[in-house]
């Protein structure tokens, strides 16, 4: 760390590393709503309140920041879940066949009324 200080790079490293832990989130966010649907918000509730904790008892600036950063981009993760999820309705991400969406059951009862309109 004395190094970073030294040549005045402690700013530019934690921009890199906020970087790469914001984009790290992305993939996250998608193979979780993929893999485990909403219920994965939890994860990310848990994971920003263990992360908050850390930045506080943290003695370190750098350290202290950077689990600032990802606690703030796991609260982020919390709100992507739900935009996942829409992404995946409009067909932008696949779906995962082995489960049901809220949007499934409507469609069906959509389906029955059509046929029994012209019927």
């Amino acid at each position: 760390m004395d190094f970073l200080s030294t040549y005045h790079l402690q700013g530019l490293v934690l921009g890199l590393c906020s970087f790469l832990i914001i984009g790290l989130f992305h993939p996250i966010v998608i193979k979780g709503e993929y893999h485990y649907g909403q219920r994965f918000k939890w994860f990310f509730v848990l994971l920003g309140l263990l992360l908050c904790v850390g930045s506080l008892l943290a003695s370190g600036v750098m350290l202290s920041s950077l689990m600032g950063v990802g606690a703030f981009s796991s609260f982020w993760g919390i709100k992507e879940m739900g935009e996942q999820q829409e992404r995946v309705r409009k067909g932008w991400f696949p779906r995962n066949p082995k489960r049901t969406y809220p949007w499934d059951d409507k469609k069906e009862e959509r389906e029955i009324n059509n046929k029994e309109l012209k019927a």
